[in-house]
């Protein structure tokens, strides 16, 4: 049976802000691949020490959502001031993201036992704790549950995303894909290729590594 490294994160409070809406704060039921792709990067110590192909799939469930204030820096142009003003920020609170590797598995177990730069779930403050474990997988179909999967899954339920897959290093060039993603959790059988011992679908990925922007360039 195929073995995959399975990451378990936690954070009391995160949030992650949907980009496609310029100038309001409205957030993500989920963290784009983009951003969990960030975080392994920052426990392995940059870009430069990750695969270029490397993949992952993963699952996400919130305990609970709320709206709080936040200040809001506007950008202006060069000499032009702007005005700080406050908006309301969505956030999820008491969130699990469960994240499985199928390659380079010792890298990625030594990366999570001692990362090189702090465990963060999007924004800087959201720090993270993380744990990690050998999981068997077995060949097949298996429940949607709260994965993220990608669009064309057939069967897939939830509700249609786009979101970043991958981001340049200069932040200048993105990646968006299609995505489904149930926050309430989807007992829909789908048939990845992939699940775990306990009938979780796993749905992997595409590429995160942001050379794969320069490689189609």
């Amino acid at each position: 049976m195929p073995e995959a490294l399975e990451l378990t994160v936690t954070a009391p409070v995160v949030s992650f802000r949907n980009p496609l809406y310029d100038g309001l704060q409205v957030g993500l039921p989920c963290p784009p691949p983009s951003t969990v792709g960030g975080m392994l990067a920052a426990a392995a110590g940059g870009w430069d020490r990750v695969p270029d192909d490397t993949r992952f799939a993963m699952a996400f469930h919130a305990a609970s959502s709320g709206t709080d204030l936040e200040t809001y820096h506007p950008l202006g142009s060069p000499g032009t001031p702007t005005n700080a003003t406050i908006k309301d920020r969505e956030f999820l609170a008491h969130v699990t993201l469960t994240v499985w590797l199928t390659e380079d598995l010792e890298l990625w177990t030594q990366a999570i036992r001692r990362p090189v730069w702090p465990l963060r779930l999007g924004r800087s403050q959201d720090l993270a704790t993380a744990a990690t474990r050998l999981a068997e997988l077995t060949e097949g179909a298996g429940q949607q549950g709260h994965a993220v999967v990608p669009f064309d899954v057939p069967k897939a339920a939830g509700t249609a995303l786009r979101l970043t897959t991958v981001i340049s290093d200069d932040r200048a060039r993105f990646r968006w894909d299609s995505y489904r993603y149930a926050s309430s959790g989807a007992r829909t059988e789908i048939d990845t290729g992939l699940a775990t011992e306990h009938g979780q679908a796993v749905a992997m990925l595409p590429p995160v590594h942001p050379n794969q922007l320069a490689s189609v360039a």
